[in-house]
This record gives structure tokens, C-alpha cells and sequence, in this order.
């Protein structure tokens, strides 16, 4: 039989899994701006430092997103906030 506080842990498991997800997404954006970024200090090799301010100025919001889904997934998983609720 499932308990009620079993089916809460369960779906926090589960829904730490998704949150993780949102991992990709900056995985493969900064990937792609690391890339063009080097492809443009190979293109312009003096204009390096604004290229490389600017790509890791965007790489550091677009890595927030991550940090989003990892702070959502480690709250389910240890903070859980709806254990709290059972009677």
C-alpha cells in the first residue's frame, strides 16, 4: 500500500528528475556562444577582450536558468515542502 507521504516522495523524486532538465538548455546555448565566440576572436583577434566580456556576460545569465532548476530539484528532494502539509 502507498502511503501518502511515499506518493509525496515519489512525485518530488519525479519532479526533481524534470526540473534537472532545464540543464540542457544552457548546455547547448553555451556551447554555441563559446563557439561563435571563438569563431569571432579568430575572425577580429583584437577585439578578444569586448568578445570575450560579452560571451561570458551572456553565459552567466543564461547559466542562471540551470541554477533555477537545480535549486527547485535539490528543495524537492531535501526540503521537501509538502511533507509538511500531510495531517
Amino acid at each position: 500500500m502507498i502511503t501518502d507521504q511515499g506518493l509525496i516522495l515519489a512525485c518530488s523524486a519525479v519532479g526533481a528528475g524534470l526540473a534537472m532538465i532545464a540543464g540542457i538548455g544552457p548546455g547547448i546555448g553555451q556551447g554555441i556562444a563559446a563557439g561563435y565566440g571563438a569563431s569571432a576572436v579568430g575572425r577580429n583577434p583584437g577585439a578578444k577582450g569586448t568578445i570575450m566580456s560579452t560571451m561570458l556576460l551572456g553565459q552567466a545569465v543564461a547559466e542562471t536558468t540551470g541554477l533555477y532548476g537545480f535549486a527547485v530539484a535539490i528543495i524537492l528532494l531535501f526540503a521537501n515542502p509538502l511533507i509538511g502539509k500531510l495531517k
